[in-house]
């Protein structure tokens, strides 16, 4: 075993880099979260509640570098400073138009399916065997556990469980307690009086060719018209092969935009949407108290020095993020004029290496902002992703984004004869014929990713 000695060189991030990083990916609401948990661990930083300090100042200092070291007179002159040092540097501090409401307690599918358990005029012997058959269904709605094995979870029957699923099965939403997609649409049937019907012989007898879309072979086994399948599907269409998807336990989420794009006179400005975040600076009151107190011990300055420099760090990078996502938005505001002017189909292609190489930032940066963001333009809300996308050559040379192709193509089969619908080869022909170069294998591809139907399957009788 020998010992040996080597020089060599390392590149290591620094924690406060890997803060500015952190803090550059956080959307506005995240930013706003973390900023109030470093007001409660940070002592020398507190948030200013009115409009005391000048943007020059605020600016100023939130912007200088904070990796100097601080001797003594700069310790002196830290804690004789009564100026403030602003976060934001952006405008005035502006109220906060909404105040944080309380959520509403959510109810969750089990808690909702035992009330009406309790309600349901079931016996008391009976009730055990119903919170077996709710525990063991999903958040879909659908049971999972077989008859058999709730039977023995119950200690009862399999016939006295059925007759316990019959009754929850009739609980609200519609459909739930449903072994299989067939029995879930065949209970909201039954739901809406309609069990003696062309809809209920599809569901019981023709579900798999129903999911096929083979509604020749349906029309000739019912001895109907395929015009009555098309109808009969419609209907169907309009039942939830989910009943509980997405409705308990869960709540929307709000999308609110970090970035505000508006028409002033003509030109397309950036603005921030920050102002509920809090506006920081140096704590005076901690300062008088340092001041007072000359005698302090090298553990409380060393202290104090570490929460000053993270304080001061962390205000420098909050300009810095943006001042980054002001940089990387004005450029796709540029770029994408005539979006903002005119709506998705003129959406031009836009990748994250080029809108690096056009703000000198590396293409982590910019993806780093982009991640996770909004933006509110006369266009509506958008993820800054949605700027981002492959391209499709015209035959002008130029290039469309694969976005604006899509919504093309969904509005050519909108508009199409619903007894003649266009293949794909007649679509990729129709945008050929709008300058796009398109093959038929991608309009198909691109119609797959959207969820629109074949032809032979979006024919109408």
């Amino acid at each position: 075993m020998r010992l040996l000695q080597e020089i060599r060189l390392e590149q290591r991030l620094s924690p406060q880099i890997i803060q500015s990083l952190k803090l550059l990916q956080l959307p506005t609401l995240e930013l706003e979260r973390f900023l109030k948990q470093e007001l409660e661990e940070n002592p020398l930083l507190e948030e200013i509640q009115t409009a005391e300090v000048s943007q020059e100042v605020a600016v100023r200092e939130a912007t200088k570098d904070t990796a100097e070291q601080f001797d003594e007179q700069q310790w002196r002159e830290v804690l004789t400073d009564s100026r403030d040092v602003g976060g934001r540097g952006f405008r005035p501090d502006v109220s906060r138009e909404f105040a944080e409401l309380p959520q509403p307690a959510e109810v969750g599918l089990q808690e909702y399916l035992l009330s009406q358990l309790h309600l349901s005029g079931l016996m008391e012997n009976q009730i055990p065997i119903g919170e077996e058959i709710i525990g063991n269904i999903n958040e879909d709605g659908y049971l999972e556990a077989t008859l058999e094995d709730i039977a023995q979870g119950s200690h009862s029957t399999v016939e006295e469980v059925e007759e316990v699923l019959t009754v929850i099965q009739t609980f609200d939403p519609a459909g739930v307690g449903a072994r299989d997609l067939g029995e879930c649409l065949a209970i909201q049937l039954k739901e809406m009086d309609l069990e003696n019907t062309i809809y209920m012989a599809i569901v019981e007898e023709h579900l798999e060719d129903l999911q096929h879309h083979r509604y020749p072979a349906i029309a000739k086994a019912l001895d109907i018209y395929e015009s009555d399948v098309q109808e009969a599907v419609e209907e169907l269409s309009r039942l939830n092969p989910k009943p509980a998807a997405g409705e308990f336990g869960t709540t929307a989420k709000t999308i609110i935009p970090d970035l505000i794009v508006e028409k002033v006179d003509g030109n397309y400005l950036v603005l921030f949407n920050d102002s509920s975040l809090p506006r920081l600076r140096i704590s005076n009151l901690y300062k008088e108290i340092l001041a007072k107190d000359t005698k302090a011990n090298e553990e409380t300055r060393q202290y104090v020095l570490d929460k000053l420099n993270g304080a001061r760090w962390l205000m420098r990078s909050i300009q810095q993020r943006r001042s980054t996502m002001l940089k990387v938005m004005e450029y796709i505001v540029k770029a994408q004029y005539e979006f903002l002017e005119h709506g998705l189909l003129h959406l031009k292609s836009m990748t994250l290496q080029e809108v690096a190489d056009a703000i000198g930032m590396h293409i982590s940066t910019v993806s780093r902002v982009t991640n996770g963001k909004y933006v509110q333009t006369p266009q509506g809300i958008f993820e800054l992703k949605f700027f981002f996308s492959g391209r499709i050559e015209n035959r002008d040379g130029g290039d469309v984004s694969t976005r604006a192709i899509k919504e093309r193509i969904e509005r050519l089969v909108r508009e199409e004869n619903g007894h003649k619908p266009l293949s794909d080869q007649k679509i990729a022909e129709a945008l050929q014929e709008e300058g796009f170069t398109i093959a038929r294998r991608t309009v198909a591809k691109y119609r797959d990713k959207m969820g629109i139907l074949p032809a032979r399957y979006r024919k109408q009788y």
